[in-house]
């Protein structure tokens, strides 16, 4: 059974993770398939510094692993369930009105 705290630390890398738009394409390109740091760099047109970054930010979160490949070390999400995470949440915010994030944001000035 998880504790409170456990729990809160757990959605807080979550969403530290989502918390850059760079982080969010390499959680759903790594959604559709594990891939090679290289072509993942090329695939978001990033470099590959940049990409090394967000990648350790990753798997600091414990959102994204390796697995070597010879001499070679591919990325995929760490667990499956992040990837029908990221489908909910995603289905989740389309449902939300694109002019406001909450129903009473025009109210309390909120969002």
């Amino acid at each position: 059974m998880l504790t409170v705290a456990s729990d809160i630390d757990v959605l807080a890398r979550f969403g530290r993770a989502l918390a850059d738009p760079i982080r969010c394409r390499i959680l759903l390109s790594l959604r559709q398939a594990p891939a090679y740091p290289a072509d993942l760099a090329d695939q978001l047109g990033i470099s590959r510094t940049r990409l090394s970054n967000h990648l350790a930010c990753l798997r600091d979160c414990g959102l994204v692993v390796t697995v070597p490949d010879g001499r070679r070390s591919r990325y995929e999400l760490a667990d499956e369930r992040f990837g029908h995470a990221l489908d909910h949440l995603r289905a989740a915010v389309v449902a939300v009105e694109a002019d406001k994030t909450c129903p009473d944001a025009d109210r309390d000035g909120c969002c």
